[in-house]
């Protein structure tokens, strides 16, 4: 009789490009949302949650290659005895999806209809360090106005959610830019139609922040060498048709005015580029209305993200403090939020053209750079740990609980083997908790309890003399009708 194989266990490992959120960093995170929604909600707008799962379809051009739909997506195919099932996929980004969302619920939102979104996305690319393929995204955006005030309001937006969540002024600079005037100086490149052509212009552009200047021109020419020796093929533009982009990248001055100025020069004759010139001093005009000057949200023609995508205004939220990077060296922290203007979206539903502009913001980077000001700790504060000295006195050790919970206070009973107390604390101390309860049958009989302050005890223990731990002790006996104020009194001066 042959042996039956025997099933292998399967591997306890993350999937490749995932994670697993743990308690501390789950609740970093919600807070952190909370503030940001907070901020959304003040400024009008309403919470959507749309499907995590729209077909390939409705992702349209957010796929890399729309001829493989399994691409740049997790998607799969719907079973259909024909074999003509949809296709289906796990949301890219939120914006394809509030755009499927409005054309198919246009007849009954408002218009403009304003809608905020946080959730994971999912990206079927090659991870890497820091980079996953789940991940949060909080968006805000506003659809059916052409209005600059809408684009204006997402800026204003952007600069108040920053600092609400502890980035303070000073630290990040909201940057705004126009795809228009990047429109209007190729048309002075005299490119024409030529799309091709349009397109290598702007993925070398994209690469201003990383080659600067020279490495710009270079690439829109000749070609030029990175940094590991390899030739890099150029575009093939004279210097003359080089030009006007180096212009328009280099534009920024001393003030909007200056910049403003310097574009119109980029740009020349070109209606399309004056008109972007304009929405950008209207975006100005409007910022300043409201108290929004130059050290939160400028003019600056270097941000070049999206450019590609977006149709009009682009906005990018850098936060300007320096950090030391793997290799010890000091750098910016850089972007965590990029948006603009994209009228084209809803048009794919609709055959009509319906204006939009939003914002989306890095969740995970947003909450590195606030552990980096140290607006966030590491980690979370446990619960008031009420240990168990008698298993057949659960109900007292429950009743505590409850009313530390009543209280508003976050506790927990142990509830594992009570046997050796010093595990009990060992639990505690891996909590994080800040207190223990202890009420042993001496106590019950006393009326009263032992509550041990853990923070403390843990400070005295590092540092403290033999005195000091005697006039600093970490362990109170108070009576059992004052279990919840002394419990409260201590937490107020940990915090």
């Amino acid at each position: 009789m042959a042996k039956t194989k025997k099933q292998p266990r399967p591997k306890a490992a993350t999937p490749k490009g995932f994670r697993d959120y743990f308690g501390s960093e789950v609740t970093q995170r919600t807070q952190m949302l909370q503030q940001i929604a907070h901020v959304y909600h003040r400024y009008g707008f309403d919470a959507l949650e749309s499907s995590a799962v729209e077909t390939v379809e409705a992702l349209g051009k957010f796929l890399p290659d729309v001829d493989r739909p399994n691409e740049g997506v997790f998607a799969w195919q719907e079973f259909d005895e024909g074999g003509n099932g949809d296709w289906m996929a796990l949301r890219y980004d939120l914006t394809a999806p509030l755009a499927r969302v409005y054309a198919q619920h246009r007849n009954d939102l408002p218009t403009p209809y304003r809608r905020y979104a946080m959730g994971p996305v999912w990206r079927n690319e090659k991870p890497g360090p820091g980079r996953y393929r789940q991940f949060y995204q909080c968006d805000a955006d506003t659809v059916g106005t052409a209005s600059m005030a809408a684009d204006a309001e997402i800026c204003a937006m952007l600069s108040d959610t920053l600092e609400t969540v502890g980035i303070p002024r000073g630290d990040y600079l909201v940057r705004v830019n126009n795809r228009k005037v990047m429109n209007g100086v190729l048309e002075v490149m005299g490119l024409g139609d030529d799309q091709a052509a349009r397109d290598n212009v702007l993925r070398t552009i994209d690469k201003f922040d990383k080659v600067g200047e020279a490495g710009v021109r270079e690439l829109l020419t000749k070609g030029r060498l990175d940094a590991s020796g390899a030739f890099i093929d150029g575009v093939g533009l004279s210097e003359d048709q080089a030009e006007p982009v180096i212009a328009f990248l280099t534009s920024k001055a001393a003030d909007a005015a200056g910049t403003l100025a310097n574009l119109r020069a980029a740009v020349g004759a070109s209606k399309v580029g004056a008109d972007g010139i304009n929405e950008l001093e209207k975006i100005g005009e409007l910022l300043a209305a409201g108290g929004y000057g130059s050290d939160r949200i400028e003019i600056d023609p270097s941000v070049v993200r999206g450019l590609g995508y977006y149709t009009g205004p682009v906005y990018e939220a850098e936060l300007t403090f320096e950090i030391f990077d793997e290799k010890g060296r000091k750098r910016q922290f850089g972007s965590v939020s990029g948006g603009g203007r994209y009228d084209d979206l809803v048009k794919r539903f609709t055959g009509q053209e319906v204006p939009a502009t939003g914002v989306s913001i890095g969740v995970d980077r947003l909450l590195a750079a606030l552990r980096e000001k140290g607006r966030i700790q590491a980690q979370e504060t446990g619960p008031v740990v009420v240990t168990v000295m008698d298993r057949d006195r659960m109900a007292d050790y429950q009743a505590m609980v409850a009313e530390l919970r009543n209280a508003g206070i976050r506790a927990e009973v142990y509830l594992g083997n009570p046997k050796n107390f010093g595990n009990q604390l060992k639990y505690a101390d891996k909590r994080n908790s800040p207190i223990a309860v202890i009420e042993g049958g001496s106590e019950k009989e006393a009326g009263v309890i032992q509550i041990k302050d853990l923070i403390l005890g843990a400070k005295i223990a590092e540092s403290a003399t033999l005195e000091e731990w005697k006039e600093r002790p970490s362990q109170f006996e108070v009576p059992r009708g004052d279990l919840v104020a002394k419990v409260r009194e201590i937490l107020d001066g940990q915090g």
